[in-house]
């Protein structure tokens, strides 16, 4: 199960997950922010609160990160935790996103 708590401000969005990641929430994530992404400058995720992260979420991320760089728009990530760093480590995301 996934939350996601979205505050639009503009061309700004900011997101707040809460839950997993997964296959199954993947697509809510997507159309939470890849659907409004041409309308968008500035995407700010917030993963204080998610607990597990896997290829289907990654995929997302990366389709969102692409986007944003193809428009010189700007995605970031905070407040990650242990567990899914270790993820974006092993994948090399680490190299790809904007992570603080």
């Amino acid at each position: 199960m996934l939350d996601i708590k979205i505050d639009r401000n503009g061309s700004t969005l900011d997101a707040a997950l809460e839950g997993m990641l997964d296959t199954k929430t993947a697509p809510q994530l997507s159309e939470a922010i890849i659907t409004p992404i041409s309308e968008l400058e500035e995407i700010n995720l917030d993963f204080a609160k998610l607990e597990y992260l896997t290829s289907a979420g990654l995929r997302v991320i990366l389709e969102a990160q692409q986007e944003m760089d193809d428009k010189n728009g700007k995605l970031t990530i905070k407040n990650v935790n242990e567990e899914i760093m270790e993820v974006f480590e092993m994948t090399g995301f680490v190299d790809v996103l904007t992570i603080i």
